[in-house]
Order: C-alpha cells, then structure tokens, then sequence
C-alpha cells in the first residue's frame, strides 16, 4: 500500500516550513553581521571636509578591528572628548535605524570621528622645524602625499600653530589631511575638563578607537585601499617611555 499522500505536508506546512527557513537565515544573518561589526571591521560615513582629499564627504569607510594602531594610520574614534560639541546626535529613520542594528551604519549612540595618527603614546610632535615641517620624536615628515591640495595645486601648511607636545600613556594625538578644515588635537590643547589636567581632551584615548581605515567602499568611483603614510612611518620611535600626562608647549597653544 502507497502511504506518500498521508504524509505529503499542506500548503499552510508550506508556508510555515519557508517562513521558520527565512527567520534562521535572517537571524543569521545579523549575528554574523554583528559579530564582523565588533571584531573585524564596520562601514562608516565621512561627515566632513577634514581628510580631504585622502577622505571626502560622504565617502563610505570600511574600518579594520583586527590590527593594532601604528603611527600614519587613519582611524575612527569615539567623541568622548566632546570635540562635537554639546548636541553630535544623528537622527536616522527606521531604515537607518534597522541598518545600524545590523551594522551597516554606525552606532549613533556615540558620535564618531576620523583624522590621521601622527603621533603614538610617547610621542614627541612639534611644528615646525625650519622647513615648515611637523616633526615626530626629531624627525621632519613629509606629509605632501595626503595633505590637501586646492584646485590650483597649492597645498595647505603643515600647520600654522606652532606647538611642542609629549603624547602621554594609552593615547594618540591626531591631525585631519586638510589641516585648516580640522578642528583636531591641536585645537584642543587649552580645553579644561573638570578634573583633567588642561589640555588632555587634546589625546585620544586608544580605547575609543573604534577602527584603522583600510578601505573607501563608496562612491564606486573613489574605491580604493587607502596608501599607507611612509614618512610618518619612518619616524623613529620615542626615546623615554610615555609620561602619565602630556607635556603641552606653550601651554594654552590652541586653534
């Protein structure tokens, strides 16, 4: 006797089968999203003309979590300092919103920023030596790969404050590629945080660094694996160890 009939699932079996199959595959879905987000890297949108040209507005940025920071890096980092000011929130849509629980768009509980390391913990950063030229534990960079450039070719200074700063222990001073569009460490060197020794905001704590940029994802037209900064690179390490607190000359330097 052929029982096959008696056993054929309904169509509402169906429907209920294909529906349980894509709940497993979504579900899925947003725990490898999620786990890829926290440990390997996650997409975020620059919001402003700081790296330009090396970043530009709106250029979707793929952050690596798996390599430590080096010196030259480009990287992402939380606005625990307040740098944003006292209102950074994004508001998005329930699209956005569903795409950032996902890992697609950034968390907008913390705000983020991107600038360039130009020095490590220990770290000595000066401007400028005689040539114009920031410098790194002596060392004089040559930043003409990334810094900004008009439409004429005239490319910006290296920095018009000058400032001598020692970096201090699990933190990183950081400058933007267009140095006169960015409000960075420099222009936080006289911030007084309740607290804090004057000017501490200034350095990024390393624990706020949500990723190093590896990559411009989009526009399709500017994809691209970012160049990595030989010259800050090649500046040699720093002589002592890092100082519990930064040194900060002249002190109330600021933009």
């Amino acid at each position: 006797m052929d029982n096959s009939r008696e056993f054929a699932p309904t169509a509402g079996e169906r429907i209920w089968r294909a529906i349980k199959e894509a709940l497993i595959i979504l579900v899925g879905a947003v725990v490898v999203s999620s786990v890829l987000q926290h440990f390997v890297g996650q997409m975020f949108i620059i919001p402003s003309g700081s790296m330009e040209h090396t970043l530009n507005v709106g250029d979707r940025v793929i952050a690596q979590k798996i390599s430590p920071v080096k010196r030259g890096d480009i990287v992402v980092f939380r606005d625990s300092g307040g740098w944003l000011g006292p209102n950074p929130m994004v508001r998005r849509s329930p699209i956005g919103q569903a795409l950032e629980f996902v890992g697609v768009l950034p968390d907008t509980s913390q705000n983020y920023l991107i600038k360039r390391v130009i020095g490590m913990p220990g770290d000595t950063v000066a401007c400028c030596d005689s040539g114009g030229n920031i410098t790194v534990n002596g060392f004089s960079l040559n930043e003409k790969a990334y810094l900004f450039r008009s439409e004429s070719g005239e490319q910006v200074a290296p920095s018009d404050i000058r400032f001598r700063v020692v970096v201090p222990e699990g933190r990183i001073f950081v400058m933007g590629d267009h140095r006169n569009a960015s409000a960075d460490s420099r222009c936080h060197l006289a911030d007084v945080v309740p607290g804090e020794p004057q000017g501490a905001d200034a350095f990024v704590p390393l624990t706020d660094v949500a990723g190093v940029g590896w990559a411009i994802f989009a526009p399709f037209n500017r994809t691209t694996v970012l160049a990595k900064a030989e010259s800050l690179a090649q500046a040699p390490a720093a002589a002592a160890a890092a100082p519990q607190r930064a040194s900060i000359e002249p002190a109330g330097v600021s933009c």
